[in-house]
């Protein structure tokens, strides 16, 4: 009953503090209201910031411009910041792309418990690489990694490619750091919803 009730606090504290950081983002990315041109430069903001992402991607990874030119659909997080204290969140907006077009702004959340403290900023990047995960991405109305759909991170080995046996399953998600590709990273529980800029 004890152990019950901390788990509830916990999962509690932990959306109380996702919610606040999700606002304190979005609060950050906001313009004064009546601006016209606000939402037409959250949008090319964004997309300029996918571009940037993408060929940090390209030029870390061997053969990652062939997998996303052949996939269905590509969706870019150029920055999705962590910031924990004993809880942590992550909070970070994208677009989706399909081919070199823009087809809808996302964002992503998500939440954690442990005894950590620091912030930090990284790229993560979903290829869907067939069509019918793509679509199914897209009926979503808000779509979880790991209840929704398995997300196969993407590993190098060491011949310097992507492991061919990741780059087979329908969504390869990519997580880039300054210090290039992450390895060992979870992206279990990470929720994505569409969005308007």
């Amino acid at each position: 009953m004890h152990n019950m009730h901390n788990n509830r606090f916990r999962t509690l504290a932990a959306t109380a503090l996702l919610g606040a950081c999700s606002l304190a983002f979005v609060g950050c990315t906001t313009t004064k209201p009546g601006t016209a041109s606000a939402p037409a430069s959250a949008r090319h903001a964004i997309d300029a910031d996918v571009d940037a992402a993408l060929s940090k991607l390209y030029n870390t990874v061997p053969g990652s411009r062939e997998l996303v030119a052949r996939s269905a659909g590509t969706l870019v997080f150029p920055s999705v910041i962590s910031a924990s204290l004993g809880l942590g969140a992550e909070y970070g907006r994208g677009a989706l792309r399909e081919g070199n077009r823009t087809v809808g702004y996302y964002s992503t959340t998500a939440g954690s418990v442990g005894w950590q403290a620091g912030a930090q900023s990284r790229a993560v990047i979903y290829v869907f690489s067939t069509r019918d995960a793509l679509e199914k991405f897209r009926a979503s109305k808000g779509w979880t990694v790991g209840a929704d759909a398995t997300v196969a991170l993407a590993t190098v080995g060491a011949n310097g490619q992507v492991d061919s046996n990741t780059i087979r399953q329908p969504v390869v998600g990519y997580v880039l750091t300054n210090a290039g590709l992450e390895a060992g990273v979870a992206l279990q529980g990470a929720k994505i919803s569409p969005v308007t800029p």
